[in-house]
């Protein structure tokens, strides 16, 4: 799950008819108005014969060096040497190939076995989504998986397999609480962005300049407690808090496969050499739990009566989708989406401005903005909020890329760093850089497919059967409702190209 913005939008606008979920068991075509859709038919779908290669098999080059010391020098190239898209870019010149054998972090001591074959193009890593091929039991975090200790002593629907009992019905319970209070989510996101502008306008008077950062997290916490579970967190023991025990619950889970820029014979022991105790964050992730668990009566009954799940481990994945999944989401994807925007100039907002403001406001309305949804597409495939997929192959089969062919071997672990694949240069022209209409039009719209920040093709829905974003519809939704937040209140805005920092936002003139 991820975010989405709004300005000015009745209730009306977010109907049960333009959110639903489907039962059918294929999901529905592609249509001109965009919906939130999940399709939870428990029938699992026939998979076809697979095609012979059109490419002779090639062995897979590379290699993992010397049991540890391999792994540790290649974590060490994709921190600190090298940087994680030269670690990459370096390797696929020196083998001639997109598909390559290389260890991923964190290694010794924390992954038993850091080794991945790498699928680092368009044609390859849709790999990865298939699931008739693959397994994605404990894999959402790579080569490792932080202890449950951290979720409640369960393991969260990101880590569980389409094939485990519990994955259709946590999967529908993130559907459900999508839907259960659509009507709420337009007014609040408008409610709670409004609180976020007004707030970077007052820092930008006082200093010249204001980050995003801060009151984009405060603005996406507040949006989605009120959105879904109807209440202001700064009106209970949670106050603002929320946003800080979140970062560090986070970074308790993550700390192995990131960076914090800190002197490297001080970080790379510190994170990514040995767990960090979780005892440390108890008293911070039951802050969070008595949040959810308090306001969150309805969806809990919904998941107890009617699902069959005991209300603890409901409540402890509802806390996950919402901060992990989409608070994390917001709190990537939004700076992104304006530092993409802002630095394209003044000629695009001014268009953008133009399109939403001629559009009126609502959902069908922004289906009638083709530039606007283009740019929403154009941020997710530059900037993917989550750039790493991992799955492990449960049988052995045939990879392509685009000039040869692999064989992987039941139980290799693969791996896919999406920024070079949504960048593939073979699928999309000038591949690298942000074009805000590469999607406009019926040839635009065919690239799509190849828009895979969702664990699965724009083009697809996410279900009980696969392993696609259950809050795929509404990341799209929140990216666009920034963008026309953003341009109904300002003509243009200037932000500086290497951070979050706006310098200045020109309020709305025509």
């Amino acid at each position: 799950m991820t975010s989405s913005s709004t300005s000015h939008f009745s209730l009306s606008c977010f109907s049960p008819s333009n959110l639903h979920f489907s039962s059918q068991t294929k999901p529905p075509k592609p249509v001109k108005q965009r919906v939130i859709t999940g399709t939870i038919s428990e029938k699992p779908p026939i998979s076809p014969p697979e095609k012979p290669s059109k490419h002779p098999i090639r062995n897979i080059p590379g290699d993992y060096g010397l049991p540890l010391i391999g792994a540790w020098k290649d974590r060490q190239d994709y921190f600190y040497n090298q940087g994680t898209d030269e670690f990459f870019k370096s390797r696929i010149q020196k083998y001639q190939s997109t598909v390559f054998r290389t260890n991923m972090p964190p290694g010794p001591f924390i992954s038993s076995n850091p080794n991945v074959v790498a699928l680092l193009d368009g044609k390859s890593f849709p790999a990865l989504f298939d699931t008739d091929k693959v397994e994605k039991r404990d894999v959402f975090t790579g080569t490792f998986m932080p202890s449950t200790d951290l979720t409640g002593g369960y393991r969260i629907l990101s880590y569980l397999d389409p094939s485990e009992p519990n994955h259709a019905k946590l999967k529908k319970l993130v559907f459900f609480l999508l839907s259960y209070r659509r009507d709420h989510v337009l007014p609040e996101f408008h409610a709670s962005y409004t609180d976020m502008f007004e707030a970077l306008e007052a820092e930008i008077a006082a200093n010249g300049k204001a980050s995003v950062s801060g009151p984009n997290d405060a603005a996406a916490f507040n949006f989605l407690a009120r959105a879904f579970y109807g209440v202001n967190p700064n009106d209970t023991k949670l106050g603002p808090d929320g946003p800080t025990i979140i970062a560090l619950w986070v970074l308790f889970q993550l700390h192995p496969i990131i960076s914090l820029g800190l002197p490297r014979l001080i970080e790379d022991p510190l994170l990514h050499t040995f767990s960090l105790p979780s005892f440390l964050i108890k008293a911070g992730y039951n802050r969070l739990y008595d949040f959810f668990f308090e306001n969150s009566a309805q969806i809990l009954d919904h998941a107890e009566n009617t699902l069959g799940l005991a209300r603890d481990e409901a409540c402890h994945n509802l806390l996950f989708a919402t901060c992990f999944n989409t608070f994390g989401g917001m709190k990537i994807f939004f700076p992104s989406l304006l530092k993409l925007v802002g630095g394209a100039g003044p000629k695009l907002h001014l268009d953008l401005a133009r399109e939403i403001r001629a559009g009126g406001v609502g959902m069908a309305a922004m289906e009638r903005m083709p530039l606007m949804k283009s740019v929403v597409y154009e941020a997710l495939r530059i900037e993917p909020p989550v750039p790493a997929q991992y799955a492990k192959a449960k049988k052995d089969f045939v990879v392509e890329s685009h000039d040869a062919a692999f064989a992987i071997k039941e139980g290799e672990m693969l791996y896919g760093y999406q920024p070079l694949a949504t960048k593939d240069p073979k699928i999309f022209d000038r591949a690298e850089e942000f074009i805000p209409d590469r999607f406009v039009g019926e040839e635009g719209e065919k690239l799509l497919k190849h828009v895979l920040w969702s664990n699965g093709p724009e083009t697809e829905s996410p279900s009980v059967e696969n392993k696609q974003c259950a809050g795929k519809e509404f990341v799209v939704l929140i990216g666009r409702l920034l963008l026309v937040e953003l341009f109904l209140r300002y003509d243009s805005f200037e932000i500086d190209g290497t951070t979050d920092v706006v310098t200045s936002l020109k309020r709305a003139s025509f």
